[in-house]
């Protein structure tokens, strides 16, 4: 199963008009990129945390904000009211409301599909899962399709994607189990949990039949892979059938993975992070013979968080290449790919905040969620070709 690479090491069909015409109104500010130079255009402001975005047929923007409230944007302008019918919602720390992804038959069934934590007594909380309809601005029929089997004070993962053949794929973080004493005992290397993992769901939240660990005595069945440490990125390749991620690594050590069905992926036993603080080492090496290796990784780190692949007509020098958004960098990165290999990286969209999410609008169009080390309102910004 295991494909040997190289990492390289880097140190850095539906309408949507609402969200566009106010942007319309703002000349931008112009940047210059390898291939394509290009604009950066306030979209709305006013979000507090934003984690997610996601665009409705209708032309609306839903906005997820961390702090536990579903946003919505009409006509180029932020509601002031939140989404009714959320779930009560463990907010502390890293925790709140997370990912929002639509049903790829949004338009026919009014599903959206949402993560967030989920508090498990006074104190403890885990990563979920819920789809609901959405309908006159407001959640119904809310139903969970997933509660992980892990605990921790953060790293929630939880990003969700869809692969178009009725199955979803989604991240579980390590849960900020710390790395001590022995490596292949932490639980991100306990498949009987889900700290670490990707898991594979169909759409209903049932098990499919052929995920690589189904029938295995102690080992989660919605596990696909494992050895994570805390992915908010994931996007899966439609065109090639391909499922990418980035992941945070510590002080050091952030990735981009090509995922595998069954692979281990060696957080916390290999990896290129230091222990915060001491800068002391953490893993036992950087790879491991039978294990999976990132294929791209940032020392320093930029704190990776959403992750897109572009395929659309606005720039078209982009088509294919993934769009990583960094935290701590405060960066967006074009990560080049040919095939399943990480063939260069560019930073784009530099000190402008923490760019949380990365989404490609039904125009065409780059739009970033960015957030405040604060909690202090931010925007939603996007790119444009400058011509």
């Amino acid at each position: 199963m295991s494909r040997r690479f190289t990492p390289m090491l880097a140190t850095a069909a539906v309408t949507f008009t609402s969200v566009s015409a106010v942007a319309a109104q703002d000349a931008g500010e112009f940047r210059r990129s390898a291939w394509h130079d290009y604009r950066i255009v306030t979209v709305a402001e006013g979000f507090v945390n934003p984690w997610s975005m996601a665009f409705l047929p209708n032309g609306d923007m839903l906005v997820t904000e961390r702090p536990g409230r579903l946003r919505i944007v009409r006509d180029g302008e932020l509601l002031p009211g939140s989404v009714e019918g959320l779930p009560d919602i463990y907010v502390r720390g890293q925790g709140g409301l997370l990912d929002v992804v639509p049903h790829p038959d949004f338009g026919s069934n009014n599903l959206l599909y949402i993560s967030y934590s989920k508090p498990q007594g006074e104190s403890e909380s885990t990563t979920a899962v819920i789809r609901a309809r959405f309908e006159n601005d407001a959640l119904y029929d809310v139903e969970e399709l997933f509660e992980a089997n892990s605990a921790g004070r953060g790293h929630y993962g939880s990003r969700i994607v869809f692969d178009g053949q009725g199955h979803i794929f989604f991240s579980v973080g390590d849960r900020q189990a710390p790395p001590r004493g022995d490596l292949e005992a932490h639980p991100a290397q306990d498949r009987s949990n889900h700290h670490g993992t990707i898991n594979r769901l169909m759409e209903d939240g049932s098990v499919p039949s052929d995920n690589p660990f189904v029938g295995q005595d102690g080992i989660e069945p919605s596990i696909y892979s494992y050895g994570h440490r805390n992915p908010q990125g994931v996007v899966f390749d439609s065109a090639t059938g391909n499922l990418w991620l980035t992941e945070h690594g510590p002080q050091g050590g952030d990735e981009v993975n090509f995922v595998l069905p069954g692979a281990n992926y060696g957080w916390p036993v290999v990896g290129y992070g230091v222990h915060y603080g001491s800068g002391s080492a953490i893993h036992e090496a950087t790879m491991r013979e039978g294990w999976e290796n990132p294929r791209h990784i940032w020392v320093p780190s930029i704190g990776t968080s959403g992750l897109m692949m572009y395929d659309g007509e606005r720039f078209p020098a982009w088509r294919g290449d993934l769009f990583a958004g960094g935290l701590t960098g405060e960066v967006l990165v074009r990560v080049s790919l040919d095939g399943d290999v990480v063939t260069g990286a560019e930073n784009l969209v530099q000190r402008m905040g923490r760019i949380r999410d990365v989404r490609q609008g039904p125009d065409g169009f780059i739009y970033l969620a960015i957030e405040s080390r604060r909690g202090e309102p931010s925007p939603i910004i996007r790119l444009e070709p400058a011509y």
